[in-house]
């Protein structure tokens, strides 16, 4: 990748420490990098911080990417931890009132994402006053709103409340609020790209795998449907077109894999029934357990997909979560017929016909009213989109019984809460 991506994999845990520590009161100075005033000073720099954005949200045991997805497979059954020497990771997979605000992944998930949109404030505020290049602007723009718009909608996942803004004592909304800002979000970047195109010097500056307007048009499509917005969703659905991915190099590389697999020392797939239970596990015939779920001897079952190699792109969303998506939308608004056939196009998808060779390959489902379709587009969402992060936002929306869950939402980490006194109370389960 380029050196705009490289430069930021630098101390990263330690930077986290420091970020941490003044998280509540969302300041996110970096002292190995740029003062504020030379990170906004120029095009290049402001497009610097804007790349930046993806190396926090994809690399190492502080990401995003590292952080939502252990925090989801484990309070969903799908792994458990291997190694109790992982106390943070332990938490999770205990669940309930074990999970403490002091939780490292919960607390570097929350300031991930914090920095995360702080930076993007950073630039979507003064990227018209620093780049004369409309076109130049057009992506930097863009490329910020994709991420903030992704650590809006990712604390929206696992928090009742998210701040609103960046400051001090910030105030709160839901997380169905934050869903919808994380429309806003990317409704503005949708609108510089009607108006602009996005210049092939930026593109040349960005990691390669991320196809920006498609990106966005997704995670619309997803962040209205996890609002209850389903004409906005299915709307939005329709337009998404090709892939995106995040890419890795032998430098930056695929934080599961790295961490996970190929260490076997903090969790793994807890067998091949995906965390489902009884009456919604996969058929013996599904093509995506094997996908998913590697088998050996030592454990039996280990975590494969999308993290099997170091180098390995990870999707930002997967095929069969659109068509998923315009299933959910048609059986949200009572059109099982229409909804039927969207869910079946994933049903009898083969791997072969999939961009990430990801194909259940079954006969098609028979549902004839709108609970039956729910529940199986609930079923066919956590196998479809495996070790994603969503869990416990699709186990929530689709009312699922709490048994089937360790927590319903995470705690409120003390760096934020001892310094907002805006903060709700946490959730008792």
């Amino acid at each position: 990748m380029k050196m705009y991506f490289n430069q930021y994999s630098r101390s990263f845990l330690a930077g986290l420490l420091l970020l941490t520590a003044a998280s509540c009161k969302k300041e996110y100075a970096d002292p190995s990098g740029p003062s504020y005033d030379q990170a906004i000073s120029s095009p290049n720099a402001l497009a610097d911080l804007t790349v930046g954005l993806q190396n926090w949200y994809t690399a190492n045991r502080t990401s995003i990417i590292y952080t939502s997805i252990a925090t989801g497979s484990l309070l969903t059954n799908e792994t458990y931890v291997v190694n109790a020497g992982n106390a943070d990771e332990g938490q999770l997979n205990a669940g309930g009132a074990s999970l403490q605000n002091t939780n490292a992944v919960v607390t570097g998930m929350w300031a991930v994402s914090n920095k995360i949109i702080f930076d993007a404030d950073r630039v979507l505020n003064n990227a018209t006053a620093v780049i004369p290049d409309v076109n130049y602007r057009a992506g930097v723009v863009a490329y910020a709103s994709l991420f903030k718009a992704m650590a809006i909608g990712n604390m929206s996942m696992f928090w009742t409340n998210v701040p609103d803004s960046t400051g001090s004592n910030v105030p709160f909304i839901t997380s169905q609020e934050g869903y919808r800002k994380a429309v806003r979000v990317i409704n503005g970047a949708l609108n510089v790209l009607a108006q602009d195109t996005i210049s092939a010097t930026f593109r040349s500056n960005i990691p390669p795998g991320v196809n920006i307007l498609s990106t966005l048009y997704a995670l619309k499509a997803r962040y209205a449907l996890f609002a209850g917005d389903y004409d906005t969703a299915l709307n939005t659905a329709n337009k998404v077109t090709g892939t995106s991915t995040f890419n890795y190099n032998t430098v930056v590389t695929n934080p599961i894999f790295t961490l996970v697999t190929t260490t076997n020392n903090i969790y793994q797939v807890v067998d091949s029934a995906m965390g489902l239970p009884v009456g919604l596990q996969p058929d013996l015939a599904d093509k995506r357990v094997p996908f998913y779920v590697g088998i050996g001897t030592n454990p039996k079952f280990r975590v494969k997909g999308f993290f099997t190699a170091l180098t390995q792109s990870i999707p930002v969303f997967l095929p069969g979560e659109i068509m998923l998506i315009k299933a959910e939308c048609y059986a949200r608004k009572n059109e099982v017929s229409n909804g039927l056939t969207e869910l079946n196009k994933v049903v009898t998808k083969q791997p072969a016909a999939d961009a990430f060779g990801v194909g259940a390959g079954l006969p098609e489902e028979a549902a004839t009213t709108q609970s039956e379709l729910l529940t199986l587009i609930y079923k066919h969402r956590r196998i479809e989109l495996f070790m994603s992060g969503m869990e416990l936002e699709d186990q929530r929306r689709f009312s699922r019984p709490v048994a089937e869950r360790k927590r319903s939402w995470l705690p409120f980490p003390f760096v934020e809460r001892n310094d907002n006194t805006n903060i709700p109370q946490d959730p008792a389960f």
